[in-house]
């Protein structure tokens, strides 16, 4: 006897349906943790350990943090550290300290601050350093990095991990001195975050200025109905809440990703060109890939940095790369965790698709940047800060439950973080990178 076979158009629409209830459910438990906690992060998806994408693709090939695309790099002098691919190596036992600890530095947020709330085997998570395969990534001179700014500015564009970043920064510079927190404006968005933070260190007159701009474009929210706020993203547009400010700088880290997950309609020309989730059959506008907004948005911001027509930036753009989130056995409200105390082996998992699509979208971006930057003998320098195969391989990093806002409690209701870094942490990593891009590769040039 033959199997019955059942009606393949009546399976796909049930299919379909529970696809966008679960996509609903999904929402509408981020958006409630988003309301609720209001510094902390918004995330959707989990990073699937189940990938099968290799470390590097053909379409993002990697770019050595210190050895980028520019016309500029070839005139620095070259040292074994220049020529060694920084981004690539694993992490190795170290038996130094942390550079700062929650007692020195005032600058940790509690939804970071892992040894204030007693992250079990936090000693231990802290005990390794990144090892370059064939150098070795020198250690953050606070010192020498302050001297190297001294009179410049810095700004950190993006979300709440850039703002991570920024704090990682701050801590470890506070082994020399600690800035004052200049209030210039008491703008906030309509997520309740302040729209500009500046740090001013009086004695190197260095600046470090901070923007919340989740999407680096321009993005209204549209429609704040609980659960399902949807935003209207306009691609083409940079955020002039940092893109007016472009020519007081002389760096800007740009970041951000994963606020593309939120239900949007993306906007160029003004006309809708495309949408994501909950925005289903807005504007008559077709699913677009989050990837493709992601590399129009990065592609906007790093143009308007680089445009022909900008007068006063002569400085470098950083791209730092797309970060995963460790959740276990679970999603982040469904059980969900990041236990492990020791970091993975090269190999031991395979990049998650999400993650390597983004980056992915990230170098493309920088590279179109960099080639029409290179035509318009424009004075920008464009690097990339590539952070994404290390901070892969650091799933016990994050918070987890051990992170959370003043007056809550370990066992209390909130959400594990997994996608967040603790301070001190792995983190820091960011800023030595940075420090070898930026400081050191300056103070150089300087005495040649």
């Amino acid at each position: 006897m033959k199997p019955h076979k059942s009606n393949p158009f009546s399976r796909k629409i049930s299919v379909a349906l529970a696809t966008l209830i679960l996509v609903l459910l999904a929402l509408a438990a981020v958006s409630l943790y988003d309301f609720n906690f209001t510094d902390s992060y918004h995330y959707i998806r989990r990073a699937s350990s189940a990938s099968s994408f290799p470390a590097t693709t053909s379409s993002s090939p990697t770019i050595p943090a210190a050895t980028l695309p520019s016309s500029s790099s070839s005139k620095t002098n070259s040292s074994a550290t220049d020529a060694c691919d920084l981004t690539r190596g694993q992490w190795v036992p170290d038996d130094e300290p942390p550079y700062y600890t929650n007692l020195t530095c005032s600058f940790i947020d509690d939804l970071q601050n892992c040894m204030k709330f007693g992250k079990p085997g936090l000693d231990l998570i802290m005990r390794w350093r990144w090892k370059p395969h064939d150098c070795d990534l020198p250690r953050f001179d606070a010192g020498r990095f302050l001297e190297a700014m001294r009179g410049k500015s810095m700004a950190f564009v993006g979300d709440s991990l850039a703002r991570n970043h920024v704090k990682s920064l701050l801590c470890i510079l506070s082994q020399v001195a600690e800035p004052v927190e200049l209030v210039t404006t008491t703008e906030t968005d309509v997520t309740g975050r302040a729209v500009r933070r500046d740090f001013h260190y009086g004695s190197h007159g260095f600046n470090v200025s901070l923007f919340w701009s989740p999407f680096l474009v321009k993005a209204n929210l549209s429609n704040a109905a609980p659960g399902l706020g949807l935003w209207d993203v306009h691609l083409d547009t940079p955020d002039a809440r940092w893109a007016a400010h472009i020519a007081d700088f002389d760096y800007i880290v740009l970041s951000g990703t994963y606020w593309f997950f939120r239900p949007c309609v993306y906007y160029e020309g003004g006309r809708a060109v495309g949408r994501h989730g909950g925005a289903s059959g807005a504007h008559n506008a077709t699913e677009m890939p989050v990837s493709g907004a992601v590399r129009a948005a990065f592609r906007t911001a790093l143009g308007a940095i680089a445009a022909p027509a900008r007068e006063g930036f002569r400085g470098k753009a950083v791209v730092r790369t797309v970060t995963p989130v460790h959740f276990e056995n679970g999603e982040w409200n469904s059980g969900g965790d990041c236990v492990r105390t020791r970091p993975f082996r090269r190999g031991e998992r395979a990049r998650d698709a999400m993650v390597a699509e983004f980056r992915a979208a990230q170098v493309d971006a920088l590279r179109e940047t960099e080639a029409a930057s290179q035509r318009n003998r424009n004075g920008a320098e464009l690097r990339l800060l590539d952070i994404t195969e290390a901070m892969e391989l650091r799933p016990d990093g994050h918070p987890s439950r051990y992170g959370h806002p003043p007056g809550g409690s370990v066992e209390g209701s909130f959400v594990v973080d997994c996608l967040h870094w603790c301070l001190p942490g792995p983190i820091d990593m960011w800023s030595e990178l940075l420090f070898h891009m930026l400081a050191a590769h300056r103070q150089r040039a300087d005495t040649e």
